[in-house]
């Protein structure tokens, strides 16, 4: 059973940095697509990075040049750095995996798409002015 945990959320001024991560189980997700995703309440879910089993990422126009994913294979757990936070940044995170190599080709592809089958349960980050 695959068990996706995510850690490392918080209350941070803006300009401020977190990094959070997420711990992976049930199966080695290091030659697999990983994301992160991000809900603000009202908001719809938005796709934030994406790290492809090659190691290739894309972001969000949003949070390039200050959000970096990255996964350890050893530790089986992927992170996002986030740095220059802005209040606009407020939102849960959650991660995901998607059993393919390839990531899907857009940020917003979810289970909907039938992408980003497996989820974790979300950690909170508010930033705040």
């Amino acid at each position: 059973q695959v068990q996706l945990v995510e850690s490392g959320g918080g209350s941070v001024q803006a300009g401020g940095s977190l990094r959070l991560s997420c711990a992976a189980s049930g199966y080695t997700y290091g030659s697999y697509c990983m994301g992160w995703f991000r809900q603000a309440p009202g908001k719809e879910r938005e796709g934030v990075a994406h790290i492809a089993g090659d190691g290739s990422t894309r972001y969000a126009d949003s949070v390039k040049g200050r959000f970096s994913i990255s996964k350890d294979s050893a530790k089986n757990t992927l992170y996002l750095q986030m740095n220059s936070l802005k209040p606009e940044d407020t939102a849960m995170y959650y991660c995901a995996a998607d059993l393919s190599a390839l990531c899907p080709d857009s940020l917003t592809a979810g289970p909907e798409s039938g992408d980003f089958g497996d989820w974790g349960q979300g950690t909170q980050v508010t930033v705040s002015k």
